[in-house]
């Protein structure tokens, strides 16, 4: 997931919630539906931060050599200061990108 074509705030910002309801008409399922949004791109953002500092592990076991890896610092760095996946989640849904199905039957 490439997270700099998401313009997510990095701060927590005030939001209408009569704009988050507009998709459902439940503001509990807008919550509900952003935040299993917010898990699954938590976890993608974890396995891809996981993948990336493999490529430094060192699978001695001398603590005497621990080195500072330049590459590797940049890197946790750089995850650090993304937004949350929260705030990403939010903005997906306002934009739109976020697909869901509601799985209650209507009642006529």
């Amino acid at each position: 997931m490439d997270f700099k074509k998401i313009a997510a705030p990095n701060t927590t910002i005030t939001r209408n919630l009569a704009e988050l309801e507009k998709e459902t008409g439940n503001i509990y399922k807008s919550i509900t539906i952003m935040a299993k949004r917010a898990n699954q791109i938590s976890v993608e953002m974890k396995e891809e931060l996981n993948v990336k500092l493999e490529e430094f592990a060192s699978y001695s076991d001398n603590l005497e050599e621990v080195f500072e890896n330049r590459e590797q610092i940049e890197i946790s760095k750089y995850y650090e200061k993304l937004p949350k996946p929260a705030l990403f989640a939010i903005q997906e849904f306002k934009d739109g990108k976020v697909y869901f199905k509601d799985t209650e039957e209507k009642q006529d």
